[in-house]
């Protein structure tokens, strides 16, 4: 027979905030075999337009936004992807230069950004050397687990 699990009211209010401060629309914490997970507002949020009346009624036609011929990164064999959910960080402190910039070569092993999850700075590594071709993150942003990072060609 398995375990009563207690609920933890106040770990549930932790991850609650989490969410909040980071805009994350869902968090996960696993300690013992024992999982949590706290979500919001997952959904599609769809807005209404109220157009004022008219004699004839009013058509909206459906624009094509054209996409630009650009990277498309879950195509590309480069593409660093976030391990984890958390807060990417582009230096080791504020003010401080950026681990890489666009241009930049690295070589493997090499610290690309430090992502924070539950206080814990974890730095994440090169996995091939080469040239950064595309940083899709920013500094201080919120990331999801297999999100794309950037580009190493």
């Amino acid at each position: 027979m398995a375990a009563k699990f207690s609920i933890d009211g106040d770990a549930i209010r932790q991850l609650a905030k989490i969410l909040v401060d980071t805009k994350l629309t869902e968090i996960e914490y696993e300690d013992d075999g024992r999982r949590i997970r706290v979500s919001r507002g997952g959904g599609i949020q769809t807005a209404t337009v109220v157009a004022p009346p008219s004699p004839a009624p009013v058509t909206v036609e459906p624009v094509a936004v054209p996409v630009p011929a650009a990277v498309v990164p879950s195509d590309h064999p480069g593409t660093v992807k976030s391990p984890m959910v958390g807060t990417a960080y582009m230096s080791a402190e504020p003010g401080a230069a950026a681990f890489v910039k666009v241009g930049d070569t690295v070589s493997v092993g090499q610290t690309l950004m430090i992502i924070e999850a539950m206080k814990v700075m974890n730095p994440i590594k090169s996995p091939s050397a080469g040239k950064i071709l595309k940083i899709f993150t920013q500094d201080a942003s919120p990331v999801e687990y297999g999100e794309p990072l950037m580009i190493i060609e």
